[in-house]
């Protein structure tokens, strides 16, 4: 039986990277979209077993200026890591030591950034570096003080509170790349939490997501961040207490322009 000529939802499908309107050749799926789907799942699969070239991050991130320093979880390799979740959260020994000799200005950091592989390292080598060229001079013209950059192996999202936490910095950034779903190996996730510690839970930290060329954009990322992180600063707060309300203040502005053009 030939497959399905037309589609009538392929307008939809035009505004969203989503498996939406895939057709149909009788009962099953046309052959392309059955051949896509295996490609999808195979990039995810390839994403989160794909080792993490450490070496290739730190180069990328030279040209920013920071010194940086390239650590390791306890996760002693990729399979350990996938196995074990909470040994992907606390530093091995050799890590924290390093990050005790770091200096610290003498009003302390107000932000640590960490970098890890997570679940998919192609994801955090194509974005991240792009995203902190777009984050950080904005944040360092504004007077932040920023620690070393930090560079983790087999890192989970957690880490990032014992990193913020030895540095004494008042805000810990972390960005990996997040579980891959079909379509998205690439998507990298940032997640922040003020004063850092471990222990920390995922209700206390704020969390940007779908950070990619198809996703969020790294410019509109980086308007994220660099919003909540300054309402954070100065309202010494993260997680569900911080909303990034940006939209709402615009609605309301619209919402008076309307109300007050009805009046006058």
């Amino acid at each position: 039986m030939p497959e399905t000529p037309f589609d009538a939802w392929q307008s939809l499908r035009r505004l969203t990277a989503a498996r939406i309107a895939l057709g149909r050749t009788g009962g099953s799926l046309p052959t392309r979209e059955l051949l896509a789907f295996g490609q999808a799942h195979a990039q995810a699969r390839d994403a989160v077993h794909a080792p993490f070239d450490d070496h290739r991050l730190a180069g990328a991130l030279r040209p920013l200026g920071f010194e940086v320093l390239r650590l390791a979880t306890d996760a002693v390799d990729r399979a350990e890591f996938l196995r074990r979740p909470d040994l992907g959260r606390r530093l091995d020994a050799a890590s924290r030591e390093a990050l005790r000799q770091v200096v610290r200005p003498a009003d302390g950091f107000d932000l640590a950034v960490t970098l890890s592989d997570g679940l998919s390292a192609p994801a955090v080598i194509a974005q991240a570096p792009a995203l902190l060229q777009e984050l950080l001079p904005r944040l360092a013209s504004e007077g932040w003080r920023i620690a070393p950059l930090v560079i983790v192996r087999h890192g989970r999202v957690a880490v990032s509170d014992e990193v913020g936490e030895i540095l004494g910095a008042r805000i810990s950034l972390v960005l990996l790349g997040e579980r891959p779903g079909l379509g998205t190996a690439d998507s990298l996730g940032a997640y922040f939490a003020h004063n850092p510690r471990p222990g920390r839970t995922d209700a206390e930290r704020n969390c940007v997501s779908n950070i990619r060329p198809a996703g969020l954009p790294i410019p509109q990322a980086a308007d994220t961040l660099h919003y909540l992180l300054s309402a954070s600063r100065t309202r010494r707060l993260s997680g569900v207490q911080l909303k990034d309300d940006r939209g709402l203040a615009l609605l309301n502005n619209e919402t008076a322009a309307r109300i007050g053009g009805g009046s006058s």
